[in-house]
């Protein structure tokens, strides 16, 4: 099922939401163990999905131009700035608490290449692995953020299964305008490109490094871009 990835990642969100309404207090020592524990997680797999690449130049190429591209268009800072502007909006306002939850929790959950990569794994090739880890880490980060922001985290479970499903079931469209061979090439170096953003996800996460993951974004359409280019002049020589 396509959409199961999306699905288990928004079960995950609320499920993290209402055990973290049920347990007030959990020590730091306990958060930051934990996060930890995932970040490592989260590298291993990325180093695994790096590995798939054919043509690892592709790779280097894709985030070296995406990296480019999303630093002249601030990508990360711009989402992070739409998501303070936000946040000021509603705290004046009586609801502010579940607005503020909602709006939090979306900009986690929904913002980043584990989603977008994850969603493509499961539209184009059915794997769901990269979400089926993002609902853990979902699920202890709503918790956390369900003890200190409120019950309102709980409703971003909903854009998360828009937002991710939308894009796997766009993913599946592609196969049908694409030759077979020109595809396992997509899937292939998109995922070793990928893998690369999600090993930056994972070292965030342990503290090592501060990579601005959202810029790397523009990378995946680079990499659709000169695997189509490489596949075209193969074509006719």
């Amino acid at each position: 099922m396509i959409l199961i990835g999306a699905l288990l990642n928004g079960i995950g969100v609320s499920i993290g939401t209402l055990l973290g309404s049920l347990l007030r207090r959990i020590p730091d020592s306990m958060k930051h163990t934990v996060m930890n524990v995932m970040g490592l997680a989260i590298i291993v797999m990325g180093v695994q999905m790096g590995f798939k690449s054919e043509n690892f130049l592709i790779v280097i190429l894709s985030l070296a131009i995406g990296a480019v591209i999303g630093e002249l268009f601030a990508l990360e800072d711009k989402l992070t700035n739409i998501g303070g502007w936000l946040e000021k909006k509603i705290g004046s306002n009586k609801e502010g608490s579940i607005s503020q939850g909602f709006i939090t929790g979306t900009l986690v959950f929904v913002v980043g290449a584990m989603g977008i990569i994850g969603a493509l794994d499961s539209g184009i090739r059915g794997n769901h692995d990269v979400l089926y880890t993002k609902t853990i880490i979902d699920t202890f980060v709503a918790l956390i953020l369900t003890t200190t922001l409120g019950i309102g985290v709980l409703f971003s479970a909903i854009p998360v299964i828009l937002y991710e499903g939308s894009i796997a079931i766009f993913a599946t469209q592609i196969e049908r305008f694409i030759p077979q061979a020109l595809m396992n090439s997509f899937i292939t170096e998109i995922t070793a490109t990928g893998g690369i953003m999600i090993i930056a996800i994972g070292l965030n996460l342990v503290g090592i490094t501060k990579i601005k993951v959202a810029n790397l974004l523009p990378g995946i359409v680079v990499t659709a871009l000169l695997v189509s280019i490489i596949y075209g002049f193969k074509s006719h020589f």
